[in-house]
This record gives structure tokens, sequence and C-alpha cells, in this order.
């Protein structure tokens, strides 16, 4: 008799793959565009509960706000306030930046992921505003994300916060939730960015990239998002998948 053969085995199905941005939080992949109504609806309500949306950085000038968002990748609100608080207290401006040096700032924000990359970035930021800006910070988006740890992120993040373009910054909240609630579901922060420009209303863009932030931060969480306190509850089409997944609380 022949021996038989070994069937091979079968590969194992491998799971869909999710956005490369991400916190270790499901993400689903859904139609696009959404319908304009519920987009609609979805900022009527955000906008009742959070009239006001605001950065939670603490900043009294442009430059101050500037230092604050470049010091806050990688790191949350509240580790960046506690290091600038002292910082701002007797380095405010960039001459007294500069004055204090990349050594002086160090100790300063050493609490906070990258510190030493990013004292080298704000030296060099606060050198170029002094001597090529007359010391005030450009509020243009060239010259902006010209600066040194001053990408498109930051940029965005200054301008929409100064009232002065209607811009959304993607970070991982902004891409959770715009994902979770259909807004988008593109792969990389820079489309997520263009899906949304598209499909969020006109008058609600000015305040967009805060109310994605602050419900992606307090409600609609990476892991267990509150969903029974959620007021756009049943406008999200992530809700039963979630509830599924046992992720929803």
């Amino acid at each position: 008799m022949k021996p038989t053969k070994a069937r091979p085995r079968a590969r194992p199905k491998t799971a869909p793959k999710r956005p490369a941005v991400m916190t270790g939080a499901t993400v689903p992949v859904l139609g696009w565009p959404p319908e304009e109504d519920r987009v609609e609806a979805i900022f009527e309500r955000l906008a009742r509960i959070m009239p006001e949306p605001k950065t939670e950085l603490s900043f009294s000038s442009p430059y101050t706000l500037v230092v604050a968002v470049a010091l806050s990748a990688q790191a949350t609100d509240v580790a960046v306030n506690k290091a600038t608080d002292r910082l701002f207290a007797v380095a405010d401006t960039p001459a007294k930046m500069l004055e204090l040096g990349e050594a002086g700032l160090v100790p300063y924000i050493a609490s906070i992921g990258l510190y030493r990359n990013k004292a080298k970035n704000v030296i060099a930021l606060s050198r170029i505003v002094l001597e090529q800006h007359g010391g005030e910070v450009p509020l243009n988006r060239t010259d902006l994300q010209a600066l040194p740890g001053v990408g498109r992120k930051t940029a965005s993040v200054v301008l929409n916060e100064l009232g002065i373009e209607a811009a959304i910054a993607v970070d991982t909240h902004v891409f959770r939730v715009s994902h979770r609630l259909g807004l988008a579901n593109a792969a990389t922060p820079d489309k997520v960015e263009a899906q949304l420009f598209r499909v969020v209303p006109e008058a609600w863009l000015p305040k967009a990239h805060h109310w994605l932030i602050l419900h992606g931060r307090y409600t609609c969480t990476a892991r267990k998002p509150k969903c029974g306190g959620c007021v756009i509850l049943d406008l999200c089409p992530s809700r039963a998948g979630l509830m599924a997944l046992g992720e929803a609380g």
C-alpha cells in the first residue's frame, strides 16, 4: 500500500488589518461617506454639551501655545501642564527661553517623553522666532511648519485654537472616534483629515477638532468606551460591534 499523504494544514485566517495609527482599541472599517443627516446630528449634539470646547493645554500667548503643543507629542496634556506651569513662570518668551538654554530647559521638561529632543527643538524654534520673526510666532501654516518640532498636526492645533484656520489635527483620539462614528475609514492621519474636511459641515469645522478629541478622551475611550453615557449612542454605527466584543461600558 502506498502511504497516504498528509493533507496540508489549512492556514489560519488572518484578521483584517486595521488602520496603522492605533492604541490597541478596536477601530471598525465602515462604509464611507456617511449620511449627511447623521453627521449633522452628531455635531449638533456634541455642540449642545460642549458649546465652547478649548484645548486643555495651558498657554498665555501664541508662543507658549506653540511650545506646549510641541511638548505634548506622545505625552498627556496633564503631564505637559505640570511641566509648563513651572517653565512658563521663568521663560514665556523666545528671548527668555534662549537665555534659559537647552541645559536649563531640560530639568523643567524631564518628566515628559522624548524631552531631550523636544528641548533641542524648543530652543531652535525660539531662536528662529526671535531672529527671523521679530519675537512673534508666525501665524501662517507655511512658516509655522518650518519651525523645528512643529509638523502639520502641531500647526493645525495652533491655527485652530487661535481661530485663524478651521483645521483638524488628527491625533489618536480623533482617528479612533472618526472611525467608530463612520466619519472616516482611511488608514493614515492625513487621509482621515482629508475625509473629515469632506464630510463635516462647514458650520461645525472650527470646533470639530476639539469635539472629537474631547469625546475620545472622556467618552469614546480607547478601552471600554462609555457608551452608556454617550449623547450620540444611537448615531454610532460601531455600538453593536463594541458590545459584541465586550468593549463597551
